[in-house]
């Protein structure tokens, strides 16, 4: 039976067996989005009645969990981010701006997984680049390549053969923007082709019991392209995160369905591929300068980890009728609120004057701990005093100039004294730390720390 297509409306639901530039329904332009039409390749009324009806239900309580032994990765922090390991017939989807390393760190994988089970080898598809550039690539990561199976192709009926055909262990598909299915007529990358080739890949994987990892690309706001229905098809989403101008890279779980999505993988891009970061702490203050003012030390949680990084921040005078206020690594918005409530509560000027404020090392942080620190990196700068040393700033801001409590701070004063550091300015009642000054409000740590 011939697969019939056809164009439905996605602000109104309107369809057509045509494509037209506007919706006869709602009126809307550029809103016809092709797909399947369901009664081409569905069965007849009898059939479907009768599968209806042999359908069943199960009590929750009698349904029987059979544990599936994860697949370790060679690396533990894409175990930690994936809740330990990859689950057999899940489907991963990783994002991320081009050059992050998103297909280095799948061809690790391909050759950990590969390389671990040789009777099964992994089986990476390409529809971007040729096998001459992944043996390229292989040759300069120096990964092992004797249980990897390459394949350039970018139709999915044909991959699905493939995955027939080679049994793997893992498939491997770069990028899920470059497959098309026959049953379609849009170009690849179009809504209707990513849909459909991942609904199609997905029933792979989950009647097969094979795990598939799928690369797609993402948008000038950092999206991942496609329709967002495409994440909601997977079981986990993966987002590579970085500055194209360090080599540090942070790979956040989106979603998880096999485990928590408030982890995060530490790497270091270099010539020889992802080197996994297992102190991440140590690393980011190893090139601080102390003395200089302007610079604070402060503790963040990142999932189940703390991270200490260093804030700093520039105060000068402005030569503009409206001062530059200028944030990398942190929320713009929130600045203006700091200022605010330094310059009111805490006495500091800083209205006439440009503020400049950077996490070094040149990772986003969303902590509103982070708050207290970079107020105290301010004050620094506006005062031309350098904090003492050994000092750690831990604490949100409020719009009173209080001081107040953030979630894991045991952890984060562990983490700080791990690490040699004397001093946690917190709002810390009931917590018995010999290294922590408890603060209730800013004007009570400027006073504490700057005189």
């Amino acid at each position: 039976m011939k697969i019939r297509t056809l164009y439905r409306c996605s602000s109104c639901g309107h369809s057509t067996p045509k494509w037209v530039g506007r919706c006869p329904g709602c009126g809307s332009w550029e809103s016809m989005i092709e797909e399947v039409d369901a009664t081409s390749t569905s069965k007849s009324s009898k059939h479907r009645l009768s599968a209806v009806a042999a359908g069943s239900a199960a009590r929750l309580g009698t349904v029987d969990v059979e544990r599936t032994p994860r697949i370790p990765t060679g690396m533990q922090e894409l175990n930690r981010v994936l809740g330990g390991g990859i689950v057999p017939g899940s489907m991963v989807l990783v994002g991320g701006d081009p050059g992050m390393g998103k297909s280095t760190l799948m061809l690790q994988l391909a050759s950990f997984v590969g390389g671990a089970v040789q009777e099964r080898p992994c089986l990476y598809v390409t529809g971007e680049e040729s096998l001459h550039q992944i043996k390229q690539r292989a040759e300069r990561l120096g990964v092992d390549a004797s249980g990897i199976v390459v394949a350039s192709e970018t139709n999915v009926e044909r991959i699905a053969h493939l995955v027939t055909n080679e049994n793997p262990s893992l498939v491997i598909i770069d990028s899920v923007q470059t497959i098309t299915t026959d049953a379609l007529e849009s170009s690849a990358g179009s809504v209707a082709q990513v849909r459909e080739c991942t609904s199609l890949l997905t029933r792979i994987a989950k009647s097969s019991g094979l795990p598939m990892v799928i690369i797609g690309h993402v948008t000038k706001d950092g999206m991942i392209a496609g329709p967002k229905v495409l994440e909601h098809m997977v079981d986990a989403v993966l987002q590579f995160e970085g500055d194209g101008t360090y080599s540090y890279r942070v790979l956040r779980a989106l979603k998880n369905r096999y485990g928590s999505t408030n982890e995060i993988g530490v790497f270091d891009m270099t010539s020889t591929g992802l080197r996994e970061v297992t102190n991440p702490s140590e690393v980011l203050l190893s090139q601080r300068s102390a003395n200089e003012p302007g610079t604070a030390i402060v503790a963040v949680m990142e999932g189940t980890r703390p991270l200490l990084v260093e804030v700093q921040a520039l105060v000068s005078p402005s030569g503009y009728s409206v001062p530059q206020r200028v944030c990398t690594g942190y929320d713009n918005r929130r600045l203006q609120m700091i200022l605010a409530v330094l310059e009111k509560r805490g006495g500091i000027q800083v209205r006439q004057a440009d503020v400049f404020v950077n996490v070094a090392g040149g990772i986003a942080v969303q902590d509103p701990a982070v708050d207290l620190g970079i107020a105290m990196a301010i004050a620094s700068s506006v005062t031309d005093e350098p904090l003492p040393g050994g000092i750690v700033f831990v604490g949100e801001l409020g719009l009173t100039g209080e001081v107040r409590r953030v979630s894991h701070l045991d952890q984060r004063v562990a983490e700080a004294t791990r690490l040699g550091l004397e001093r946690i300015y917190a709002p810390a009642k009931g917590l018995t730390s010999s290294a922590v000054v408890s603060v209730d409000r800013l004007s009570e740590a400027l006073r504490l720390v700057l005189g």
